[in-house]
């Protein structure tokens, strides 16, 4: 008889949360490069821009709505994932053949993807205000400030706006993520990269419910094929870094505060 220890259902909201705190500044820095219409400056002058204009803490700008994000998305994913694979663990005394852990993940991910589409619109909006003039800054006081005055001025179903393409992601993100680290226990990072890129540009530009995910996708062929790769030094120094720090609070969390189980 063995002792061990499965996450709760949360610990994967906590962990990413954790891990966006020391993360944010990149993913800031990140959006602001793919949603120039003209690759014009590059990371660390986005940066310097950013500080002098604002400050330092201009960097965490929209951390509520990060925050916001990884407890619906983040938090989605983690549970689908986990508790599913601990019930079939323990059901067959073994281990899922790893074709399952793909589905699984590209499950939850998708699952995960659309539920936190409202927080990633809000996150977008927060953390591109800061370099619109001043007049044009929606200026949320935070996340939920963000997403009640979205559904009162615009209605539920822009929370929602590109849904399908978050979804993808999502899914794509999660079987490269849990998936794949699940199986051999080393890190394998999938970003999904352009559909985040086109994602991204889909929530800062939609001005109008007209627009939809064709329309962005043409719109940012149409500055040229490096546009699909805007900010693609940040995101990758950025997520690199967070799913590291995702798995090491992840362990942490399973280790010291999990379930104990017999097996």
């Amino acid at each position: 008889m063995q002792e061990k220890r499965i996450s709760r259902w949360y610990f994967g909201g906590l962990a990413s949360s954790a891990s966006a705190c020391l993360t944010h500044p990149l993913d800031l820095i990140k959006v602001h490069l793919q949603t120039q219409q003209e690759v014009r400056i590059r990371m660390l002058g986005m940066t310097v821009n950013v500080v002098r204009r604002d400050g330092y803490l201009a960097l965490y700008s929209g951390l509520s709505a990060s925050l916001c994000r990884q407890m619906t998305y983040s938090l989605s994913r983690f549970a689908i994932y986990e508790t599913v694979r601990d019930k079939i663990n323990s059901r067959s005394k073994g281990l899922m053949p790893f074709y399952q852990k793909v589905l699984l993940g590209a499950f939850g991910g998708f699952a995960g993807g659309f539920i936190g589409t409202p927080a990633d619109l809000v996150n977008v909006r927060m953390q591109n205000d800061v370099k619109l003039p001043a007049e044009l800054r929606r200026n949320y006081a935070h996340a939920l400030d963000g997403l009640f005055r979205v559904w009162k001025e615009e209605g539920v179903k822009k929370l929602f706006s590109g849904a399908t393409m978050a979804s993808t992601r999502g899914a794509l993100v999660t079987v490269g993520q849990l998936s794949c680290y699940d199986q051999s226990k080393q890190l394998v990072v999938a970003t999904g990269y352009l559909t985040d890129n086109i994602f991204t540009h889909f929530l800062q530009s939609v001005t109008s419910s007209s627009f939809g995910v064709f329309h962005c996708l043409t719109e940012t062929a149409k500055l040229g094929p490096k546009a699909f790769y805007k900010g693609l030094v940040p995101a990758g120094i950025r997520l690199v870094p967070h799913t590291v720090f995702t798995f090491i609070f992840l362990e942490q969390l399973r280790q010291h505060f999990g379930v104990v189980v017999v097996t």
